[in-house]
């Protein structure tokens, strides 16, 4: 059976026959938006108490609410490029944020700013396949609207050489350190915003400012806000869809990473809902008047965009055949992740949260919409991981996935018995290395991975979804089990920065 006669057979959406056979449902547009350090317990429908998602949780209540899916990396670029490319962390070539120091003094924003080649990440190989080049092959138009961080401009993996015709965004994870940058891309080209003098993450309060007083922060402050920029460029490509060719839209927003900037009033609602607090003062990103008020009022300012995106849909009558998912790449960070519970059930903070393949760091919030299939709500507790997109969308689409780690989905989005996985893999190679993997209840995590002596913790997630008693003196032989799996998943990169030991 070709893939499209299956995406027809398990989806009932593939291209049209030809006019003497019926015809057959379109193939839906598919909206992915995917949020930056947004924590599993941020959203009112995975439990958050004090920041407002309304437009997001009505996507929940009229969908699936997945409640153990995973990011592909406890980081951004490599757990987008699990996302792009259906392979887990031993099997995807990018597996940490490799920022390229070698080619000069790349967290230098002047440097950035007068140099292009210092911008960007270590790029994908050239022949990697991604989503984008999956669905323009099924014949889709394509865009990416937000942050890429896969490869730097004019490297082999710029996004418009992976897959999406249009690019409007940060090529670079460095630059969207800061809301109000110097230039944002549009495709190959920089479009330079009203945004001078330059504002970087490492300024400070002036000497003698008052860090009490809001008219201190004025100064972080410029025009052009980017998440403004980018929401405008998403709102133009919807209206220019004609319905001659579906679409696929990564909506790659780089909200609420730090640094916490957000518009007024939406910090002033949350001032007025949460009260008076502490500044934080800066170091790695600027400072902020209200950093707990302007982390929610960021989670909000982006539900409202969704809001205004799913009306848009409406108003054009292609809201019931299109897509929409919403997730994160990665766990929270931020000193006031206890204080918005932003891990939800699991621990948080320093060594659990963004940067760790513990749960806090790696289990996301995942929704998915498709009112056409889709018709009432239910939460699935499929384990499931960003691999499993780029077979789930080429069943949709009718397109071919080639080489995956994943499964698709598409049975448990029609209600029907799902394939499961036997293993999730991740690894991840910043510091000391660290690498997991589950297995049903068992969740094996390992940490200093390429030391003399790593350190190995075996936890039932069913009993211990905080990951606090580490079972594996208990159970040695699910321990070789899973570490079994770790050696056989486990494959050079082609940059090679990391051998686990046995």
């Amino acid at each position: 059976m070709s893939a499209a006669t299956a995406a027809a057979s398990a989806a009932q959406t593939t291209a049209p026959k030809a006019a003497s056979q019926p015809a057959q449902p379109k193939r839906p547009n598919v909206i992915f938006i995917l949020a930056d350090d947004l924590g599993y317990g941020d959203l009112g429908c995975f439990g958050q108490k004090l920041i407002e998602t309304p437009n997001i949780d009505a996507l929940s209540n009229s969908g699936i609410r997945f409640t153990q899916h995973y990011a592909g990396a406890p980081v951004s670029s490599p757990s987008r490029c699990s996302l792009q490319t259906g392979l887990h962390g031993g099997h995807a070539p990018i597996r940490d944020n490799d920022e390229m120091g070698e080619r000069g003094d790349v967290w230098s924003f002047q440097a950035m700013l007068d140099n292009p080649y210092l911008e960007g990440q270590r790029p994908m190989p050239a022949d990697t396949r991604t989503i984008g080049q999956m669905f323009i092959d099924a014949g889709y138009n394509t865009a990416m609207v937000g942050k890429w961080g896969l490869g730097y401009p004019g490297s082999v993996a710029d996004p418009n050489k992976m897959g999406y015709e249009l690019f409007y965004g940060f090529n670079c994870q460095r630059q969207p350190h800061v809301y109000y940058p110097m230039f944002l891309w549009h495709n190959d080209k920089r479009e330079y915003l009203d945004n001078a003098p330059m504002l970087t993450p490492n300024d400070k309060l002036d000497p003698g400012a008052d860090p009490m007083d809001p008219a201190s922060y004025e100064k972080f402050k410029r025009k052009d806000y980017a998440p403004d920029k980018m929401f405008d460029r998403i709102v133009k490509y919807i209206d220019d869809q004609d319905g001659t060719r579906p679409f696929l839209l990564m909506w790659t927003t780089t909200i609420p990473h730090a640094s916490l900037q957000a518009p007024q009033r939406w910090v002033d609602h949350y001032v007025k809902k949460l009260g008076d607090e502490q500044p934080s003062l800066g170091g790695a990103y600027v400072p902020c008047r209200y950093p707990r008020a302007t982390y929610a009022a960021m989670i909000s300012y982006l539900d409202d965009q969704i809001g205004q995106v799913v009306a848009q849909l409406k108003r054009k009558g292609i809201y019931d055949n299109t897509i929409i998912v919403f997730t994160s790449d990665n766990g929270p960070t931020g000193k006031d992740y206890a204080y918005f519970n932003s891990t939800g059930i699991f621990n948080g903070g320093g060594g659990w949260g963004k940067g760790s393949v513990h749960e806090g760091g790696i289990r996301v919030p995942m929704i998915f919409t498709w009112p056409a299939q889709i018709k009432n709500y239910r939460e699935s507790g499929l384990i499931s991981a960003f691999y499993d997109f780029m077979p789930t969308f080429a069943q949709i689409a009718g397109g071919n996935a080639g080489r995956t780690d994943g499964i698709s989905f598409v049975d448990e989005l029609m209600g029907r018995p799902q394939k499961k996985h036997d293993f999730l893999y991740w690894e991840y190679h910043a510091g000391k290395g660290q690498q997991a993997c589950r297995m049903g209840k068992w969740k094996l995590d390992v940490t200093e991975a390429y030391t003399p002596t790593p350190v190995v913790n075996l936890y039932n997630l069913e009993t211990d979804p905080r990951e606090q008693y580490d079972l594996k003196d208990k159970y040695p032989a699910i321990v070789k089990q899973m570490q079994d799996i770790m050696v056989r998943e486990h494959t050079d990169q082609p940059k090679e920065m990391f051998k686990p030991k046995p």
